[in-house]
């Protein structure tokens, strides 16, 4: 369907639900479905933007792929290897290939440490090197960031937001990934620095062949950073095609509504906005048919009862919606 011959990562009915315990003997009364089914790949050198309302599951998905959390159910393929279920050294040793930058750039720095030990940490886990070795690796990674090497004395506290995110990707940089999960990279960082974060990304990835799961919820940052853009909804992926065809022929109405709300630059264009009826409903109890029916505007009968599968809509283009007739392929 979406996959890609021979891709980088290739992740099939990844589903990850949390029990909800209730009680004094803490007994499981329901699950909530984080990630429901959800399947895609990254090729090599390539960045795949996963978009979605917050509480979608979409940094659940990246840990999930990470081993930061565990999968219920679904596969995980690395280089064709299947990893969902790795333990051990195997797993250990493939942790240098997949990395993560995280969204707050403060909280996911030890403030204990120095910056040239934060970045120098991976390199100490999986390597032998001697200190100087070592030493001239971190500068290196530094001035590859935009950091001067004068900084590496310095503790996160004395870094700007920034300057912190820099230091969390020379960190992710280390071990010389082949994926990074950037998980909202960017959100918590002002606008002017938000592009130059994003920039230094792009032009690593040119540099390195970096391949990037980009998690975030501004698709203007996403429109600018992604190859391809998967939108998900309430644990489900919903669409999923390259940048220029989403943005200019969406075919999932919740796509067409997260569209219709991007702030344009222009006063004078006049947008046509999509308001969604009602709250996102609960993850813990989602609803039959199609998750979306319940705030779409062109719901009708077939919606609410019958599951839409993903089907491709246009070429290179799928979604999950009963308005659409699939192509033939």
């Amino acid at each position: 369907m979406n996959s890609h011959v021979g891709a980088l990562l290739q992740v099939s009915n990844l589903t990850k639900h949390f029990p909800v315990r209730k009680g004094v003997f803490s007994r499981v009364s329901g699950q909530v479905h984080a990630v429901d089914d959800v399947s895609f790949s990254i090729a090599e050198g390539e960045t795949l933007g996963l978009v979605g309302e917050s509480g979608c599951g979409k940094s659940t998905t990246g840990k999930t792929i990470l081993r930061l959390i565990e999968p219920t159910a679904g596969t995980v393929l690395w280089r064709g290897q299947r990893i969902d279920r790795l333990r051990g050294r195997p797993m250990r040793a493939l942790r240098r290939e997949l990395q993560a930058v995280f969204q707050d750039p403060y909280s996911s720095l030890n403030p204990r440490m120095r910056a040239a030990d934060i970045v120098a940490e991976p390199i100490r886990n999986f390597e032998t090197q001697s200190a100087g070795q070592i030493r001239d690796r971190v500068a290196s990674l530094f001035e590859q960031v935009g950091l001067r090497t004068d900084q590496m004395v310095k503790y996160p506290y004395e870094f700007s937001g920034g300057q912190r995110q820099r230091l969390g990707i020379a960190r992710a940089l280390a071990p010389g990934p082949k994926l990074i999960v950037c998980d909202e990279p960017v959100s918590a960082l002002d606008v002017s620095v938000q592009a130059q974060v994003i920039n230094l990304l792009m032009d690593l990835q040119r540099e390195l062949g970096i391949s990037y799961l980009f998690v975030a919820h501004d698709l203007a940052v996403v429109e600018h950073i992604s190859h391809r853009v998967a939108v998900m909804y309430l644990g489900k992926i919903v669409e999923l095609t390259d940048r220029r065809s989403l943005f200019d022929y969406p075919q999932h109405p919740y796509t067409e509504a997260l569209l219709a709300a991007v702030p344009v630059p222009d006063p004078k264009i006049q947008r046509n906005r999509v308001i969604l009826a009602g709250d996102v409903p609960s993850p813990i109890n989602p609803p039959s048919g199609c998750r979306f029916h319940t705030r779409c505007p062109y719901a009708f009968e077939r919606c609410r009862t019958e599951e839409p599968l993903m089907k491709q809509v246009r070429p290179a283009h799928w979604a999950a919606c009963h308005l659409r007739e699939a192509v033939a392929i």
